[in-house]
């Protein structure tokens, strides 16, 4: 867990491109909100290994976006029903896609699978377009600040963290 952390944090921190950071919470936004536990989301999740991101912001985000998706529960599966039942447009197309051979296996007709695709669709460019936005300001005013605190001064004097430190230094 503690390498995971620190693998986040040297990215940020490091000389990784902040579109790949970004793309790593974008996708770990995407696979937070999907409900995990269809063939859906696995297909996701596998396709994601293709791209070129960060997997500790992915996997980072992914958890954060897993709390806060039951949280908001409610309004993802609210959204689901309004795409699944109230747009006349999209039904033949919903019809012919439970007609098909593997697709009904994905869960696409579960308001919460439905719900939260298209949430993760609808904010995953802004989502990017903020991160792109915030990676370098956090990188030039809160690290700095971060890391010359008396609290992270005090935690670097223990064991583990100093050598997490040392990790992330080189």
């Amino acid at each position: 867990m503690f390498k995971g952390i620190a693998k986040l944090l040297l990215a940020l921190n490091g000389n990784v491109k902040k579109s790949q950071i970004a793309l790593g919470f974008c996708w770990g936004h995407l696979l937070g909100i999907i409900p995990i536990g269809n063939i859906f989301w696995l297909v996701l999740f596998f396709i994601s290994f293709f791209f070129r991101h960060n997997h500790a912001a992915k996997l980072a985000s992914m958890a954060f976006f897993l709390i806060l998706s039951s949280l908001l529960a409610y309004q993802i599966d609210a959204f689901g029903w309004f795409i699944l039942t109230d747009i006349e447009a999209l039904q033949p197309l919903f019809i012919s896609m439970y007609n098909m051979p593997f697709v009904p296996f994905t869960n696409f007709n579960n308001t919460l699978v439905m719900g939260g695709l298209a949430v993760g669709m609808l904010l995953w460019f802004p989502l990017f377009l903020s991160l792109m936005a915030f990676i370098p300001f956090f990188r030039d005013n809160i690290s700095p600040r971060i890391r010359n605190s008396k609290v992270v001064e005090v935690i670097l004097k223990f064991p583990l963290f100093s050598s997490i430190d040392k990790a992330m230094k080189g």
